[in-house]
């Protein structure tokens, strides 16, 4: 269940959990395999970072090309946190490191039972210049949810945005110039303690990295994509796993999507278990339709994921004037709306130029042109992100 807007602005703990030790106290560390000497320049930024005095220098990197971004690793940055936890405790501790491998035991609970949640964010470079993320307390209240679910320990709101904060900071030049780009950052949780029979794991690890990305689809971030229907397999069930952001519900996607790939198609979109008829989700994004001046997207009932973006995009459109409806939506409206679109952390929000359902498709708009409804939208959100127009909302949280 995704927290409401009262729950995601509600005042941040003053107890944290995760204890980041000043420069010069000791630590407990994950084991990490031997890294390079080239990664020494990374250890001492961390060590920067992590002094009280150290002046961050947050223009963007000159060695990156910008305006070539794509999204994946190619722009990984040199450090991220790391924090260990044991079961049944609040007893976080934690540090910058540099981004590189982690030691874990076969028998670790995440690679035999598959505990672990994750959340995706971004920090954006604004119109004033500075640096900023979006909406951060509700990722903290997903992971929480999704920790709850799976049995896991995990890190207070306070500590959790403390973490994703002092990654930011850390990596403030891999942050794209204004409307370049952004900075991907990816909060994991794992149980990582070892154990053989089914259970908890012992202990657990908090982790954030990032990496500078572009757009998400290959056409471009405005450029309309093609869905297909998928018909044969459902991404989650009633009363399943649907609603949590656990690692394990990503990877099942992936067999009908790269089909749909080779067949031309963008990505593919998801049909409920129970009816075979209604809407879910796109394989990791939400979905909307439009017909006249009403917006419709599928209800956060436990079988699709409560998309931060997605309740965004909801308050926005409500803000607008237009009607939103939170209900179940067939794939026949689907296919006789005015407009669809998708919404994302990593896609934002993206037009849907088409839908091909049993060998059918339904075109929107004009081929390679964004439609009306979502350009608007993609601009009121965007504008809000990057502070080029007023946050009446109180969703911008500025890290420096």
């Amino acid at each position: 269940m995704i927290a409401s807007r009262a729950q995601c602005n509600k005042p941040l703990a003053t107890k944290s959990c995760l204890r980041v030790p000043s420069s010069g106290s000791p630590v407990r560390r994950l084991s990490f395999r031997s890294l390079s000497s080239s990664r020494s320049d990374a250890r001492g930024r961390c060590a920067q970072i992590r002094s009280a005095s150290n002046a961050i220098d947050t223009a963007p990197s000159a060695d990156i090309d910008w305006d070539a971004l794509g999204f994946g690793l190619q722009h990984v940055a040199s450090t991220m946190y790391v924090a260990t936890c044991p079961a049944g405790s609040d007893a976080w501790t934690g540090s910058l490191q540099p981004y590189g491998p982690m030691s874990l035991y076969p028998s670790s609970q995440v690679l035999n039972y598959g505990q672990s949640v994750f959340e995706g964010m971004k920090a954006q470079r604004t119109a004033s210049g500075g640096i900023v993320l979006f909406r951060p307390d509700c990722n903290a209240a997903r992971m929480q949810d999704g920790a709850a679910r799976l049995s896991m320990a995990c890190p207070s709101t306070s500590a959790f945005i403390s973490a994703v904060e002092d990654v930011v900071r850390a990596n403030a030049n891999m942050v794209p110039p204004q409307g370049k780009g952004s900075l991907y950052l990816r909060p994991l949780l794992m149980g990582t303690g070892p154990i053989l029979g089914l259970g908890p794991a012992p202990e657990y690890t908090f982790c954030v990295y990032c990496a500078a990305v572009g757009s998400y689809f290959k056409g471009g971030q405005l450029t309309p994509i093609d869905l297909k229907v998928d018909t044969q397999f459902h991404r989650s069930a009633p009363r399943g796993m649907g609603g949590t952001k656990a690692a394990g519900n990503y990877s099942p996607v992936l067999v009908q999507q790269l089909a749909a790939k080779k067949e031309g198609y963008s990505d593919v979109l998801y049909l409920d278990a129970a009816h075979d008829r209604y809407l879910e989700e796109v394989s990791s994004c939400n979905i909307f339709i439009k017909r006249g001046n009403v917006i419709s997207t599928p209800p956060i009932s436990g079988s699709i994921l409560p998309g931060v973006t997605r309740r965004s995009v909801v308050e926005l459109a409500r803000s607008k004037g237009y009607e939103v409806r939170e209900e179940q939506v067939s794939i026949e409206m689907a296919m006789e709306a005015d407009e669809v679109f998708t919404t994302g952390t990593a896609v934002v929000l993206s037009p849907v130029g088409s839908l091909t359902y049993e060998g059918t498709t339904r075109k929107f708009g004009e081929q390679g042109v964004p439609t009306e409804t979502a350009l608007e939208l993609y601009e009121a959100l965007t504008g809000l992100q990057q502070e080029r127009i007023p946050d009446e909302f109180g969703w911008v949280h500025r890290v420096c």
